[in-house]
């Protein structure tokens, strides 16, 4: 048997919360030497401060560790300072210059940017969306349209501004940032007919957006082509696989038009697994012009959208709506433009 003996402290350890007591603003406008509507001004409303006084306070929040109560801020001024963000997939590298410039144009007039991966599926899109809304964010920004019907109704219930990007429609929940899918296809499809190939193919992911590409390429070409559809988000792994299921159905394909850049490279690799040359053999265009697009050997054929500009305008109208400006503009289409490289020289 253990006999366990306990030996009486006469200076009891102080618990943890009495250690680390939050800092107050009185703490900060103490440390700062100013008075408690000063330190107030100059977190909430720096403007009707001098710079002197918001540095001093800055340094002492600094220095104290002073943590805002943005809830209590926004009960008293009806905003969160808080905006929603939705993306498919977050890795998915066209997103990433969207993603950046949404926080930073949000960030610099004090928003900042709560972002939420939905997946491709609708169910997914409308809990997350339920949950985002719970915290009350003054607006929300979509990668895509709001598919969701009862999203959609929830979200013009609420009647805060919403951006969709990434795609354009002729009935926009409020408003938009983007670029037509369709036309995409098409053009690819056109760039491929100039360059006299006949044997096509496609290799695409099951999303909204790229089977609207699939759709216009097909429409452009008038005929029904040899199409492998995968699950989104597709990768290099499913290209090599995309690329072998293409090569059976047409041993001969002169070219293939893909739905992303890492999808393509996988087929570019399994192509020349096989002994095909790119693109003497067989030609390969992307979408999205991802960083790594113009430094593979060969380089990719890509379409090229730009993704910091939708970043920016999409979080511009957020910031506008907010501060009660009209939009005059509140459908903006930012085009595409085809990037030819090595892969289909």
């Amino acid at each position: 048997m253990v006999t366990l003996s306990f030996l009486a402290v006469k200076h009891p350890m102080k618990t943890t919360s009495a250690l680390h007591k939050p800092a107050t603003l009185h703490d900060v406008a103490r440390e700062a030497g100013v008075s408690l509507i000063t330190a107030s001004r100059a977190l909430g409303n720096p403007a009707v401060v001098s710079d002197a006084t918001i540095e001093r306070v800055r340094h002492a929040v600094a220095k104290t560790g002073y943590i805002p109560n943005l809830l209590a801020g926004g009960l008293k001024s009806k905003r969160s300072m808080t905006v929603a963000g939705l993306v498919p997939v977050i890795s998915v590298p066209q997103f990433l210059p969207t993603i950046r410039a949404l926080t930073e144009t949000l960030d610099h007039e004090g928003y900042q940017l709560i972002l939420g991966q939905s997946g491709y599926a609708n169910s997914r899109e409308e809990k997350l969306l339920n949950t985002m809304l719970s915290r009350r964010p003054d607006g929300v920004v979509v990668t895509g349209l709001v598919q969701s019907q009862a999203a959609r109704a929830q979200l013009q219930r609420l009647g805060i501004p919403v951006v969709e990007t990434w795609d354009l429609s002729d009935r926009p929940l409020d408003m938009m940032v983007g670029f037509s899918h369709l036309k995409v296809g098409s053009a690819i499809a056109g760039f491929f007919l100039r360059k006299g190939w006949k044997r096509l193919g496609i290799a695409t992911g099951d999303d909204h957006r790229a089977l609207m590409r699939r759709d216009g390429f097909v429409a452009a070409i008038g005929r029904n082509i040899p199409t492998v559809i995968v699950p989104a988000p597709s990768s290099l792994a499913t290209g090599r696989r995309a690329m072998a299921e293409l090569l059976a159905q047409d041993p001969k394909i002169e070219a293939v038009y893909c739905s992303s850049d890492h999808f393509a490279q996988g087929m570019v690799i399994e192509a020349e697994s096989r002994g095909l040359r790119v693109p003497q053999d067989l030609a390969v265009c992307g979408f999205g012009d991802a960083d790594f697009a113009a430094h593979l050997r060969p380089s990719l054929t890509t379409v090229q959208v730009d993704g910091e500009a939708i970043g920016r305008l999409a979080a511009q109208l957020i910031i506008d709506r907010c501060n009660g400006k009209k939009i005059d503009k509140p459908v903006i289409d930012v085009g595409f433009r085809i990037v030819e490289r090595e892969s289909t020289a």
